[in-house]
């Protein structure tokens, strides 16, 4: 399959559909930090190039939950959201029979539409927890394969709750503030990748009518 990656310069969900013997190729405004099959510039200029599988992950800054309450504070941060979400529609619109799209929880659920599933990179094999949306089209919903079990500490209620090495006790981002954490925070856990990469390479032929996104 002819599989397209957006908004990715990692390379870790390319690489896993590469590894399994697809013609993948991840696209971003940034070089990619992985050598592989890149293109280096706007999505939307690529979008309708014959891909059979679209996976879209558009940045968060101004649309996961955590960020939205500058929206009030800072003067023209709404109407970053705003073409945020612009774009997000772009790419849950394009011309591609099978898409899936990533994202932290956050207002595409209340703008646009809610997702098909959440998932955690711990049920994956990834010693972390981060809840990720995924809005899917023609797409079977991703199956666990492997529970990374959390470490038990208590949180500032005193009670005794599962934590993974991205956290505090306290349920904090373990991330210390700098000017690349954005760029931590925004790859894709190999464990999700890989279930991606093996979950959606099989796939039936779309033989009714494309479906609505759930």
């Amino acid at each position: 399959m002819r599989v397209l990656i957006g908004c990715e310069f990692s390379g870790v969900v390319r690489d896993a559909f590469l590894a399994r013997g697809h013609d993948a190729w991840s696209c971003d405004l940034l070089p990619t930090t992985a050598p592989g099959p890149h293109i280096q510039g706007d999505i939307l200029d690529v979008i309708g190039d014959g891909w059979d599988i679209g996976i879209f992950h558009p940045p968060c800054t101004y649309l996961c939950v955590s960020g939205l309450h500058w929206n009030s504070r800072r003067e023209g941060r709404q109407e970053q959201t705003e073409q945020a979400l612009r774009f997000v529609r772009k790419l849950l619109d394009a011309p591609i029979d099978r898409i899936a799209l990533e994202n932290p929880i956050g207002c595409i659920s209340t703008r646009i539409r809610q997702p098909t599933q959440i998932v955690q990179p711990y049920e994956f094999g990834d010693d972390a927890s981060k809840a990720t949306c995924l809005w899917l089209k023609n797409l079977p919903r991703l199956k666990p394969t492997q529970r990374f079990n959390g470490r038990i500490a208590i949180d500032p209620a005193g009670r005794a709750v599962e934590r993974w090495s991205n956290q505090t006790d306290s349920g904090q981002n373990a991330l210390p503030p700098s000017d690349d954490r954005w760029a931590e925070r925004s790859v894709t856990y190999h464990g999700i990748a890989n279930a991606m990469a093996d979950q959606w390479s099989v796939l039936s032929p779309i033989v009714e009518q494309m479906v609505l996104f759930e």
